[in-house]
C-alpha cells in the first residue's frame, strides 16, 4: 500500500513538472530525467496488462524530448492532468 502512494506521488511529482513547462517555469534537468526515468521503469508494467502504464510511458518519452524540443501544449496539459488525476487516486 505505501508502495502504490510513492509511485502516487511520482506522478503528483511529473504533473508538477510538465505544468512548469506550460507556465514557462524551467525545472532543472536532473528533475526532469528523473521523473522521466522512474516514469519509464513504472511504464514497463504495460507488458503486464495494465493499460495506464501507457500514459506513463507517453509522459516519459515527452519529458525526455522537452530537453531538447518545446512540446506541444496541448500535450503537456492532457498529459499533466492525467497523470494528476492518476496520482490523486493513489491517495484515496
Amino acid at each position: 500500500m505505501v508502495l502504490v502512494k510513492i509511485l502516487g506521488a511520482l506522478d503528483l511529482l511529473t504533473a508538477v513538472v510538465l505544468l512548469s513547462f506550460v507556465f514557462g517555469i524551467s525545472p532543472w534537468i536532473q528533475l526532469i530525467l528523473f521523473c522521466a526515468g522512474l516514469l519509464f521503469i513504472k511504464g514497463l508494467f504495460i507488458f503486464t496488462g495494465e493499460p495506464l502504464s501507457l500514459i506513463d510511458l507517453s509522459a516519459s518519452a515527452t519529458l525526455i524530448l522537452s530537453v531538447w524540443f518545446s512540446p506541444w501544449l496541448w500535450l503537456l496539459w492532457s498529459l499533466s492532468f492525467l497523470l494528476l488525476s492518476k496520482g490523486v487516486v493513489s491517495f484515496l
